[in-house]
């Protein structure tokens, strides 16, 4: 730092945040109030911003800054010379006035500099104005710090009479806010907020605050006093760090492999809802683990907020680990407490496990039909009959292609069954468990692992990265469900606008996607969404090629973010290719073709010859009549294309992309030589038919992989 500079610290004390959000919330006050701050010209060369969330506080210090901004040069436009000067060269009252507005006089007419403004001659004046003090600067920051966080609900609340500043009686910010800090070095800011006037003294833990209030001597000591005297771990990162440090020291301590669940959210909740985090281990009654963990995990996560600990198999043990907020000497009372309030949620998770195995799955698909699914698509009852019928018919495409690789008869029992969970208890009170309890429910039914799996695995992939369905029964059934989703709503207009996408289509028309390309299932896209509109009936509209198109845009996307460029999935794509397991040999066929010594020749060609055919009236027929081949240019074109097109094209419907393209590079010198010497539009109409025929076989051969001319810069 220079001997001006000091660092800033900026605090608002307030009552606990929405844990959820509070991240976000400290993350966004520092950036902002920096962003702002330098704007400004009020932070130095290196100024860093460090961001600070508990709680009960949003805080930010940021190094570098100067208690008033450096002066600034300013250029004044004020008018065309011939209107601020006379014929004399003395100033006008008009511009006298505007130098008056600007706080100068007539002395300063001999400074005014004269430029080129458009067609006229323009008067300017050049001033410095100071710059910005820094309660002036930091009042700015701070009130769109405040104004631009992303609050996920504001509340109304009153002030206290006596506390707030004057013009101030109610409030609207995320929660009530009770104090105000802003220290310039050790000098305390004249700015205010949210009917607060700033100074130096903040709180520290509710409980265990060695001192209250607490006075900060300046911005510098803010963490250490706070955790010193207020027993706070104000910096998010730190407070996270010790936790899942704690965490792992507290499995290691139960020892035989032991570990916490893994999940980012959860710590963040966590984090947000202590100020100096106590790890305990605790238990629960080990007749709890009949119950499937899946449920009792979430219980323990979703309304307690707890680590469960799993052993070295990754099974539920029947230790769990509670992040406290404080740390008494005897910590048997927090312990015993947690271990209390966890057995009724893990006895009513039993209860509804126990319950729900009463009645099969079969016996529940009738209620479906009182479960509305949409108001244009009927109940979920419907909607199970059009899984069923679309993973039937998929099922009969696949066994065509490949014989026996699906089971017809477990398809369509899975299918049925897919949403009978819907109507049990457990999913009722964890509608996250759809699916995984169908399996345990399908298992104890004595229908097997194969259905089983197939239900559980028919809403796979929920999310980028998630796994696929582990058997082709499975397959079959979460292709019929996306499909049956895409298609409905494809069909009655609800399509995705902008970041809008309430139904999740897009991650829908990626789950298909990734299904038929990891999966490399030999089903064409355009049959698929073929097979699922008749399930509708009359229902629907017919938005098969709206659907098709969509997730073609969606592939697009994911080829690019896999690092392929937009010519080559441009060029993969232009032809709609409806086995998507190929796309990726396509596009690496493409790339090797590109680095050829010809690809560019080619490509330009190909470009060019699909313009003529464009241009030319009617529909080009691939015919050439060999009497009619004039110039000796288009007989080797004509020889070349009869010589390597039927092998290029034999090739790419073997799946041999690039030995396909490798083979085409050989016509560069034919092409190149047709197009400089023979003239395409012929005056004599049999002619240019003729050569037009010519172009046209040359453009089907070389586009069997790819539209090359995609590629053509």
């Amino acid at each position: 730092m220079t001997e001006s500079t000091a660092n800033l610290l900026v605090e608002l004390f307030v009552e606990e945040l929405p844990p959820k959000a509070l991240r976000k919330l400290g993350e966004a006050f520092a950036s902002v109030l920096h962003d702002k701050l330098t704007a400004q010209g009020l932070t130095g060369a290196g100024s860093s911003v460090t961001p600070f969330a508990s709680p009960r506080r949003l805080a930010a210090l940021v190094t570098n800054v100067l208690p008033q901004a450096p002066q600034r040069a300013v250029q004044h436009k004020l008018m065309p010379v011939a209107v601020g000067l006379d014929a004399s060269g003395q100033a006008t009252p008009a511009l006298l006035k505007k130098l008056q507005a600007l706080g100068l006089d007539a002395q300063a007419v001999a400074t005014l500099r004269r430029a080129a403004d458009g067609k006229a001659e323009t008067l300017f004046a050049d001033t410095t104005v100071p710059g910005a003090t820094l309660a002036e600067g930091l009042q700015k920051a701070l009130d769109e710090a405040l104004a631009k966080l992303p609050i996920p609900k504001v509340m109304t609340y009153q002030l206290e009479s006596g506390c707030a500043l004057p013009g101030w009686s109610s409030v609207q910010f995320v929660r009530p806010a009770h104090g105000l800090v802003a220290l310039h070095g050790a000098d305390v800011v004249p700015v205010q907020a949210l009917g607060l006037q700033a100074g130096r003294v903040t709180h520290g833990h509710r409980f265990e605050a060695a001192t209250d209030p607490i006075t900060l001597a300046d911005a510098d000591s803010y963490e250490s006093t706070l955790a010193s005297q207020g027993a706070v771990i104000a910096s998010f990162e730190a407070r996270r760090a010790d936790i899942a440090r704690q965490l792992q020291a507290a499995a290691a301590a139960v020892g035989q492999g032991a570990r916490p669940i893994e999940d980012d959210a959860l710590l963040d909740e966590v984090t947000a809802l202590v100020e100096r985090p106590n790890v305990l281990t605790c238990a629960f009654d080990e007749a709890f683990l009949a119950v499937p963990q899946e449920c009792l995990i979430l219980t323990m996560k979703a309304n307690q907020k707890y680590f469960p600990l799993l052993d070295a198999d990754g099974q539920l043990t029947h230790r769990f680990l509670v992040v406290s907020n404080i740390s008494p000497a005897d910590a048997s009372a927090v312990v015993g407490g947690n271990e209390r309030v966890v057995r009724p949620r893990l006895a009513d998770a039993k209860f509804f496990f126990d319950q729900d195995r009463k009645k099969p799955l079969a016996d529940r698909v009738a209620g479906l039909g009182r479960v509305v699914y949409h108001n244009k698509l009927g109940t979920q009852g419907e909607r199970s009959v059009r899984v069923a019928a679309i993973a039937g018919a998929i099922a009969q495409a696949w066994n065509k292609a490949m014989p026996g690789a699906v089971d017809g008869p477990q398809v369509a029992t899975a299918a049925q069954l897919a949403k009978a969970d819907l109507l049990t208890d457990m999913v009722g009170e964890f509608p996250e468990l759809q699916g995984t309890m169908g399996a345990y429910y399908a298992r104890h039914d004595g229908l097997g692992d194969v259905v089983a799996h197939a239900i559980e695995d028919h809403y796979k992939p929920r999310f980028a990265g998630d796994a696929l369905a582990r058997s082709n029964v499975g397959l079959v059934v979460a292709l019929a469900d996306k499909l049956e989703t895409l298609v409905g709503l494809f069909g009655i207009g609800q399509l995705p606008t902008g970041d809008r996408d309430p139904f999740a289509l897009r991650r829908h028309a990626l789950g298909v996607v990734r299904m038929l390309v990891d999966k490399k299932l030999p089903l064409d896209l355009n049959a698929l969404i073929d097979a699922a509109q008749p399930a509708f009936g009359t229902l629907i509209a017919d938005a098969r090629s709206a659907l098709a198109d969509f997730i073609f845009d969606r592939l697009a996307v994911n080829l690019r973010e896999q690092g392929y460029t937009a010519h080559e999935v441009d060029a993969v794509l232009a032809l709609r290719p409806q086995r998507l397991a190929e796309v990726a040999q396509r596009l690496q066929a493409v790339r090797q073709f590109a680095a050829l010594p010809e690809a560019a020749a080619l490509a330009a060609a190909n470009k060019r010859v699909g313009n003529i055919l464009k241009k030319a009236e009617g529909t080009v027929q691939p015919v050439v009549k060999a009497e009619l081949l004039a110039e000796p240019a288009e007989k080797a074109l004509a020889n070349a294309i009869q010589t390597i097109a039927p092998t290029a094209i034999n090739m790419a419907a073997s799946g041999q992309f690039t030995q396909s393209l490798f083979l085409l590079a050989e016509l560069k010198a034919p092409v190149d030589a047709f197009f400089d010497a023979v003239m395409v539009n012929a005056d004599d109409p049999a002619l240019r038919a003729n050569r037009l025929g010519l172009l046209a076989q040359l453009h089907l051969a070389m586009n069997r992989v790819a539209d090359l001319s995609r590629l053509a810069q």
